[in-house]
């Protein structure tokens, strides 16, 4: 099924704010095997300058797939979530997470295009606190698999 091509461009609201837990970036760590003290121990973590324990860099997956229903549970761009699979995922920092932090997250769609019998699609996901000021963005591509392809 193609996708709508008319999302491209299109910005949903903000998602509720998500409090980052000391504990969810404990879990984090230790389920992709992040070692470094400062994903786990708050006095390690300000010895070095953070306010609590920091999260690894790709923990904002955990908050932005969440964030993203918004867009890929859109009946009107028409993705078959059955035969998507992930193609690439970019971070671009402007600071950490840190346990404490209050986040919200605006999804954008920034390209679909179609090769090779595939419908791909980028989304971009603006991770923010609650005052507005930036922490990290996030790219994510997803490529849904072509019917011959099944």
């Amino acid at each position: 099924m193609p996708l709508d091509q008319t999302f491209v461009g299109r910005t949903w609201p903000p998602t509720e704010p998500y409090i980052v837990g000391r504990e969810k970036i404990r879990e984090f760590a230790r389920a992709i095997g992040a070692t470094d003290a400062a994903y786990h121990d708050p006095e390690a973590a300000r010895a070095i300058g953070y306010t609590d324990v920091v999260a690894p860099p790709t923990f904002p997956v955990a908050i932005t797939m969440a964030a993203s229903r918004q867009v890929i549970e859109d009946p009107a761009l028409g993705l078959d979530y059955t035969r998507v699979v992930h193609g690439d995922q970019k971070f671009a920092y402007t600071r950490p997470v840190v346990a404490g932090d209050t986040l919200v997250c605006v999804n954008s769609v920034d390209e679909i295009l179609t090769r090779g019998g595939h419908w791909f699609i980028t989304t971009r996901t603006e991770v923010r606190t609650e005052a507005g000021d930036p922490v990290v963005t996030v790219w994510s591509k997803l490529v849904q698999r072509g019917e011959e392809n099944a």
